[in-house]
């Protein structure tokens, strides 16, 4: 045996394996709530077909907002660029300002939960950002990377609506109300087809679903009903 082999060999022998995928070993699969086999949606119907008459409405819609749109639109849509609970719902939030460290906690699983589901079905139909498909197109939130069907953010702010619609059921409507706006924003910023909005709606419905059923999501959730300050829910 060669030196130069000998040492080869012996440095591969001390060296960690490498990961078996580079997203595993940047970002592990997330499953506190969700099992990977519930994020998969497997029966989840895919966007609108190229070129179909569904599709030239999307692009007709996105094509509208782009004239009618303000900087105020604008603005607002971008102060939600990473999808975090206190940018959707800081304003309305029951929880005590500032957020409890707790709350927090149990708000970041739901929010990872829910991110891969959305992964896996972006991945499973690789439909392409708007502004990619029509040259017409120029969005305000910059060209965003990643795959537009469904929409994430439409996805993630529904799950927070919903788990807060449980807390505080009274203010069910303001919640919902909140989420369909921070989702129509990504529409009238130009980085999502409105079928990329309500496919994210309807992944999140089904997230959700799956979360109620697990025992560690509801005691999540009993613990962050108490929580919550005395009257939160009535503002």
């Amino acid at each position: 045996m060669s030196r130069a082999l000998f040492f080869a060999l012996l440095l591969s022998a001390w060296l960690p394996p490498p990961p078996a995928a580079a997203a595993d070993w940047v970002i592990p699969r997330s499953s506190y709530y969700v099992t990977e086999a519930q994020q998969r949606f497997p029966d989840f119907p895919p966007p609108p077909a190229a070129g179909s008459k569904e599709d030239a409405a999307d692009l007709a819609a996105l094509k509208d907002w782009q004239l009618r749109r303000t900087p105020e639109d604008c603005a607002r849509a971008n102060a939600a660029g990473h999808a975090e609970f206190l940018q959707f719902f800081g304003d309305i939030s029951p929880f005590a300002d500032p957020l409890p460290a707790e709350a927090a906690v149990v708000l970041k699983r739901v929010k990872e939960d829910t991110d891969w589901a959305v992964y896996g079905v972006k991945g499973r139909f690789n439909r392409d950002r708007p502004f990619l498909r029509d040259a017409a197109l120029e969005p305000c939130l910059g060209r965003a990377g990643g795959k537009a069907y469904p929409s994430g953010h439409a996805a993630i702010s529904r799950v927070f609506a919903l788990l807060l619609a449980d807390l505080a059921p009274e203010r069910r409507a303001d919640f919902l109300a909140r989420a369909d706006q921070a989702a129509l924003d990504r529409v009238i910023g130009g980085v999502h087809h409105p079928t990329d909005i309500e496919a994210g709606k309807r992944l999140a419905d089904g997230v959700y679903k799956a979360m109620k059923k697990n025992r560690r999501f509801k005691a999540d959730l009993a613990a962050l009903r108490a929580l919550l300050p005395a009257k939160a829910g009535k503002r």
